[in-house]
């Protein structure tokens, strides 16, 4: 019979062709939906670090201006003279960290600064210094960053690498120095790349989930780029095809929504269907023989009951995702409706020649029988 897609009986008993490709069947549950929250992709999960960044830090390129205090005249960079300089104090000229790591400071020698804080490159300096100058101090502070920089690129107004905020900033604050993004956010996607490590979130769940706003660090590269949501509809839905989800994040329901609702005259609302691919960490978790599966991606059909009241409180909670397809299965009636429309136009069929041929006959008859009594009744003629 023709149908637009398999029947619920053939996915549930999972009577597919022995060449093609397997797959598990999960119906939706509470667990399953609160299993599946845990691996919504998000940054706070993805970066377990989501405290304020550390102290800063020098590297190699960061331009370093050091000023070293003498507690009396007569030291080692403080002349004995009086009114020759102001101050008790000496800057040395501004220099950059070098590719060793290291400053150099006059009398001290090789001072490392690389993955140092200013205090701690103080604290050497000093130490360098304390058995030569009288009660040494030093000031190192930072006087031009080309070390600690974040990237911000992609779909922002004004990409660029800006140095990281000593006081720590939130990916939103690093966005914004970019300008923010160049469109809607619904359609947004946000990378995070950070030493080796990568995780992409829809740009609504900074906003909406403030946990995935999490501190950048030095050397992170934040990638926007737009790319529309979609899922597809299939079977007995109101409407059939491709449609974008014009939000960050939408439920089960709302895609079905979205779609038309089921068709009433066809739909089996007990059967209906989403096919998605799950890694093989998700599968397991779900409770899914993986051994006979090959490849690191699942196939996973997961079975709503919207005959079931409760369904739609599953349905609204069960997260949509990505090029997700919607299949709705035709109802058992449909298909024996079907089947019986099929008999009638072959016993219609059948039946139209002796129709026609009985048809024929009597109109022939009832002809004749016309022409008899025409004769018969033809008055005579009389003559002159």
């Amino acid at each position: 019979m023709p149908a637009s897609g398999p029947q619920s009986m053939d996915v549930r008993m999972q009577t597919a062709d022995a060449e093609s490709l397997p797959y598990a069947l999960i119906k939706l549950s509470p667990e399953v939906v609160r299993t599946l929250g845990q691996f919504t992709p998000r940054l706070s999960t993805a970066f377990a670090n989501r405290s304020p960044p550390k102290a800063f830090r020098f590297g190699i390129g960061d331009t370093v201006s050091v000023t070293i205090f003498e507690a009396a005249a007569g030291g080692l960079f403080i002349p004995a003279e009086a009114g020759v300089r102001p101050g008790n104090f000496v800057t040395i000229p501004n220099q950059a960290v070098d590719n060793n790591g290291n400053i150099s400071v006059p009398y001290a020698g090789p001072i490392r600064a690389k993955d140092k804080t200013p205090f701690e490159v103080q604290q050497a300096v000093v130490a360098a210094l304390k058995n030569r100058a009288i009660d040494p101090q030093a000031v190192v502070t930072l006087i031009d960053q080309h070390a600690s920089l974040i990237s911000v690129l992609g779909d922002v107004r004004s990409a660029g690498r800006f140095p990281a905020s000593a006081s720590g900033e939130r990916i939103l604050d690093a966005i914004t120095r970019a300008g923010g993004p160049i469109s809607q956010g619904y359609d947004i996607w946000v990378t995070l790349e950070r030493s080796g490590h990568r995780a992409s979130v829809p740009f609504g769940a900074l906003i909406y989930e403030p946990a995935n706003n999490i501190f950048v660090l030095p050397s992170d590269t934040i990638y926007l780029y737009s790319q529309p949501q979609t899922f597809v509809a299939f079977g007995a839905a109101g409407t059939q095809g491709q449609y974008k989800f014009d939000a960050w994040r939408v439920s089960l329901a709302e895609a079905v929504g979205k779609q038309g609702g089921l068709s009433d005259s066809l739909a089996d609302p007990a059967s209906v269907f989403l096919y998605r691919g799950e890694t093989r960490e998700v599968a397991e978790r779900l409770g899914i023989d993986c051994s006979k599966f090959q490849g690191p991606i699942i196939p996973v059909i997961y079975l709503v009951n919207l005959r079931d009241p409760s369904g739609y409180f599953l349905a609204q909670t069960f997260e949509m995702r990505n090029k997700d397809v919607i299949y709705v299965s035709n109802a058992a009636s449909v298909e024996t409706t079907k089947f019986l429309n099929f008999l009638r136009t072959i016993m219609a069929t059948a039946n139209d020649p002796i129709i026609y041929a009985t048809n024929g006959y009597a109109l022939k008859a009832a002809i004749k029988g016309v022409g008899s009594t025409t004769i018969i009744n033809t008055p005579t003629p009389v003559g002159p």
